[in-house]
């Protein structure tokens, strides 16, 4: 009997690493297929359910997602990060919230800050849902003050990064060759500006596949820089460097690495916000490929941003003045770029595609010389997998209730609006 059970956990194991090879490899129904089986051998283990969940979720089967996470919950009500995630699969209502269960929790006082922090940020989330933004300040902000505690990240390296860049690709002068390919799309953007919905706009058409957001170009420009110095070198040394890379063979690389995730559409998006900072080196490495740059209101944005426990990168994201600094530094990347490009960007504005989306979206289709196909406008009804932080969001028609929604915390941000104009930036619009 004993072996028998102990089969039936190491088949359940096999099934799960299966399932966890799949979803990093973006094979979403084949990874939710394989925790099926682990599930099924094994249901008492919590971890299985809440990976299902995640995998649900990337595939838009949000219903299905909650329920898993529930079950995640009944098994190991001390996963606080389950409690996130189910959070921030749908608006909570009066009717339909966890917040007396996330209360109780937030009330031992005994949790590790590995498990107080995504605790904090549901319960922020159901609190927001519910309009009860005190509240939701509250545990935002101690969310996020935590997190910031327990990373090591020098935001001056960050700020140089762009002066180092407007140095190494100061414009004019004749342009190098390249890559041929005019198969990229890239969008860039700060997170949280509406990047996802851009994406699933223009990933619907039938020329176009989206490909996530990934890692390759700028894996790409620091190999080649390395190469360039002969050593590794440091962050200023390798964005020096990478101003005299042999820029057709960095083109060629990219796309050998995006393989076999694109090759199978004309085109093909690439949305990792933070290749705003090689827009320049995207020019001289494929310069048939198109950039597009989304843009959101700088409040918006700043307050997009700190309100997102993210999984990795953006350390800058728990603290408002480091957001403002980091923000103020992709402004004038992001300007430096535009006039060395001239003609090179095209700029899609989150509010404007919001207001207007059916005109909006034909002129972005039309800047990419597309044929017009109103399944750009369907994009919610698009079935790829999306597994950035809106995930859910994209499941959903156009909706315009997250465009203000920093508003209703203008006090609290108040120094984060005054740092932004003092700098210059305008923050009355919307």
């Amino acid at each position: 009997m004993q072996s028998a059970v102990q089969a039936a956990k190491d088949d359940a194991a096999a099934c799960a690493l299966l399932g966890d090879f799949c979803s990093n490899l973006a094979r979403y129904p084949e990874a939710h297929a394989a925790y099926d089986r682990a599930i099924a051998l094994r249901p008492q283990n919590a971890n299985y359910w809440f990976n299902r969940a995640a995998v649900a979720c990337f595939l838009g089967r949000l219903v299905e997602a909650e329920a898993d996470y529930d079950k995640c919950l009944d098994l190991d009500p001390a996963d606080t990060r389950a409690c996130l995630n189910r959070a921030d699969l749908r608006t909570q209502t009066p009717q339909r919230n966890h917040l007396e269960q996330l209360e109780a929790l937030i009330g031992r006082r005994d949790w590790p800050w590995e498990s107080e922090v995504p605790l904090r940020y549901a319960l922020a989330k159901e609190h927001e849902d519910l309009g009860q933004y005190e509240a939701a300040w509250r545990h935002l902000s101690a969310g996020a003050a935590l997190r910031r505690r327990h990373l090591q990240y020098d935001p001056s390296i960050d700020l140089k990064t762009v002066e180092w860049l407007r140095a190494a690709f100061p414009g004019g002068g004749a342009r190098p060759a390249g890559h041929a390919s005019v198969e990229p799309i890239f969008i860039v953007s700060m997170p949280r500006t509406g990047s996802t919905l851009v994406d699933r706009m223009i990933s619907s058409h039938t020329q176009v596949s989206s490909a996530g957001e990934l890692i390759h170009f700028g894996d790409a420009v620091v190999d080649a820089a390395r190469r360039r110095l002969g050593r590794a070198g440091t962050r200023q040394e390798l964005v020096a460097a990478s101003a005299s890379v042999d820029f057709a063979a960095l083109g060629a690389d990219y796309l050998a690495r995006t393989r076999p995730a694109t090759g199978g559409t004309p085109h093909f998006t690439d949305k990792l916000p933070l290749n705003y900072l090689y827009c320049g080196l995207i020019d001289a490495a494929l310069p048939a490929a198109r950039i597009v740059h989304v843009t959101r209101h700088p409040m918006a944005t700043c307050f997009g941003i700190y309100k997102v426990l993210f999984n990795q990168g953006y350390p800058f994201s728990y603290d408002l003045n480091e957001i403002a600094d980091y923000y103020l530094g992709y402004r004038r990347l992001m300007a430096h770029w535009q006039s060395t490009l001239p003609g090179k960007i095209i700029e899609v504005r989150y509010e404007a595609l919001v207001a207007d989306p059916e005109a909006k979206c034909r002129a972005l289709i039309a800047a990419l010389d597309l044929p017009w196909e109103a399944a750009c406008l369907e994009f919610h009804r698009n079935p790829a997998p999306a597994n950035t932080a809106s995930a859910t969001q994209v499941r959903r028609p156009i909706y315009s209730s997250a465009v203000a929604l920093w508003r209703n915390y203008a006090a609290r941000l108040a120094p984060l609006r005054a740092r932004l104009e003092a700098a210059g930036v305008d923050c009355d619009g919307d």
